[in-house]
């Protein structure tokens, strides 16, 4: 069984193959990067149209590195939400179209759910296990019971991680995207020169908060605009901000598991993904924390963290071989949780 993926919910256009033995054929990703940077942040309609400007290529080349031809394609899977609407679109009309023209079985993704199955298909890692998704738009603690089976046990009640580290990278004057950007400055400098707020790890409960730390690293940046140049400030801020979201997560991840231990439910895994997984402070802390309760942890390759098309190719796999296919008229969503139930859920 073999599946292709297409993935544009954001702004990297990628297209994915793999297998039922957990291989990936191809991986393919256009980066944005150079279209939204004078903007600081990712534009909308800008990314709508470099996906449909590049998907079919893609698509092309994808099919060119696995060296197949779509009569060996087992179904279409396209990331329907949630998203940018416009790039959310794209793709998902880009593959009814194939499987449609090629008589081929579509899968309607949900994007966070391609990141939630990600160690499945890199690590193989057994239901259930606890996941981390961390990204620039979601943030969320789940327990991944099954394919389509999710619990959320805390997620952000203002604004993503990912989002945290590009407007502190903005704010410092890192340029965009953020996440890397102030890793690298990060490892220059003192990450105990400045005390950050941790908002909500005093309180019980797994839900994340990052707003008011966004606004003490401006107060920071105002205060030292008006003091003495400072060498030293931006590496130090940078490395302050990234301890201090590092043990954010650490912080409501320890409550997740005792909360887990609590209700019988032990996980013996704990799984990192979405494209802040990939930072390497937060994953060494993550590292320390599952040794701490004697679980494995697990997180995808960096290129598999941020946003690609064999996450997607994977995802709808997992759902092909189960036989939950879609029909051509499901629906592209911006919002769309992975535990239903929750109304707070992100996405």
């Amino acid at each position: 069984m073999i599946t292709l993926g297409l993935e544009t919910s954001c702004d990297e256009t990628a297209v994915g193959i793999v297998d039922d033995g957990r291989r990936i054929l191809a991986n393919r990703v256009a980066s944005q990067v150079a279209e939204h940077e004078p903007y600081g942040g990712v534009v909308p309609e800008i990314a709508a149209r470099a996906h449909l400007d590049r998907l079919d290529n893609l698509v092309k080349l994808a099919l060119v590195d696995a060296g197949l031809g779509f009569e060996k394609i087992s179904g279409i899977a396209a990331t329907s939400g949630p998203g940018l609407i416009g790039g959310v679109m794209v793709g998902s009309m880009t593959g009814k179209a194939i499987a449609a023209v090629r008589n081929l079985p579509f899968i309607a993704v949900n994007h966070l759910e391609a990141h939630a199955l990600t160690a499945r298909l890199t690590d193989d890692v057994a239901f259930p296990y606890l996941l981390l998704l961390v990204s620039g738009g979601h943030c969320q603690l789940l327990v991944v019971c099954d394919v389509g089976d999710y619990r959320v046990l805390g997620t952000t009640i203002d604004d993503a991680v990912g989002e945290c580290f590009d407007k502190g990278a903005k704010l410092l004057g890192l340029g965009y995207p953020g996440g890397p950007l102030i890793e690298q400055m990060a490892a220059k400098g003192n990450a105990k020169a400045f005390e950050l707020p941790q908002p909500l790890t005093d309180r019980p409960g797994c839900d994340f908060s990052f707003s008011g730390l966004k606004t003490a690293l401006r107060m920071l940046v105002t205060q030292q605009k008006q003091e003495q140049p400072n060498p030293s400030f931006v590496p130090d801020a940078a490395a302050s901000l990234q301890f201090t979201i590092a043990e954010i997560l650490v912080n409501r991840t320890r409550n997740a598991l005792k909360q887990l231990a609590l209700e019988n439910a032990t996980m013996t895994t704990l799984v990192a993904a979405g494209g802040v997984a990939a930072n390497q402070a937060i994953r060494e802390n993550l590292q320390k924390l599952a040794a701490e309760y004697h679980v494995t942890f697990v997180a995808p390759p960096p290129e598999l963290c941020t946003d690609n098309g064999a996450m997607v190719a994977w995802a709808g796999l997992e759902r092909l071989r189960r036989g939950m296919i879609d029909t051509l008229d499901a629906a592209a969503r911006p919002r769309w949780p992975l535990d239903e139930n929750v109304k707070k859920a992100s996405g």
